[in-house]
């Protein structure tokens, strides 16, 4: 079988395969159509997926099938994404991503809601922690550190932008991504490209639309140090946000911050698919749920 023929039936059987377990249901979102997913019973729990990906990002991992034994688990596809509606226009994007999430959690009449981020998802998580804290009762921002005034205009994010709506992905985000001695060669790159195009459910002027919308998703400092959500962070030691996270450490002390060795951002070392990711998740939900310990006295 020829390579490429080869990457792209794997890709289709790994991303697609898993979401024939759950319905798929809509939401009108202002005027923008949400596709989400709903299943198990308990405290909700919301997993927010990554730029240019979808919510199968969870499922085809097994991070659903998981948390859905103990959690009532909602997860959507982001605006420009997926099966959700794909706006071409940059003001639809940046902080209505944030709202849908308080958009669908009323639509489902949920009060509160565990909030999981992953890359993007995560800077939708720090967004929301500073508009409606008052609707999350953990956060945690998986490999994304949510972006300050000056990341949410870097001139690199037009360009990636770009790259996207010409060729599907952006060749030097994922340089910029990959872990040194792990980037992909052109030869991966062409099929990456190739993949993408194949991808009907994959609208590149709305991904790219997505990046440009960055812009409307600052956060300062100031706003995540305020933050009194319990949050969490986790990353691994070869993501590119390494650095990110630990200054959100740095910035807000009382956040729990985990790092996954040998763990990379997206790509066969990439977080969403570490078992630990899953495991960090639950301990530290479990561990908020704990009545505070009884004070003791000496008389």
């Amino acid at each position: 079988m020829h390579p490429l023929i080869r990457f792209t039936t794997l890709l289709l059987c790994f991303t697609a395969a898993p979401a024939l377990a759950y319905e798929d249901k809509y939401l009108d979102a202002n005027g923008v159509k949400i596709r989400y997913i709903d299943t198990g019973k308990g405290a909700a729990i919301v997993l927010l997926h990554g730029g240019t990906s979808n919510l199968e990002s969870w499922t085809s991992r097994g991070v659903v099938d998981n948390l859905a034994k103990d959690f009532r688990v909602i997860a959507f596809d982001a605006r420009g994404h997926g099966k959700s509606d794909s706006p071409h226009d940059p003001a639809a994007y940046g902080r209505q991503q944030a709202l849908d999430v308080v958009r669908i959690l009323d639509a489902l009449k949920i009060e509160r809601a565990h909030i999981i981020g992953f890359s993007l998802g995560s800077s939708t998580v720090a967004q929301l922690l500073t508009l409606h804290p008052e609707r999350f009762l953990t956060g945690v921002q998986v490999a994304g550190a949510g972006r300050s005034p000056k990341e949410a205009n870097n001139p690199r994010i037009e360009t990636e932008a770009a790259e996207i709506a010409r060729d599907c992905i952006s060749r030097s985000r994922a340089m910029r991504q990959a872990p040194a001695g792990m980037k992909p060669t052109e030869e991966e790159i062409q099929q990456r490209i190739a993949a993408c195009r194949a991808d009907k459910s994959f609208d590149p002027l709305a991904v790219a639309a997505s990046l440009r919308g960055y812009k409307d998703q600052a956060v300062t400092a100031e706003q995540m140090a305020a933050v009194k959500v319990p949050t969490m962070g986790i990353v691994g030691t070869l993501d590119h946000t390494l650095k990110d996270m630990q200054e959100l450490k740095n910035t807000r002390p009382g956040m729990k911050l985990v790092l996954l060795e040998g763990v990379s951002h997206t790509g066969k070392t990439g977080i969403q698919g570490d078992p630990r990711l899953v495991s960090e998740i639950r301990a530290f939900i479990a561990e908020q749920r704990k009545p505070p310990a009884a004070s003791s006295s000496s008389y």
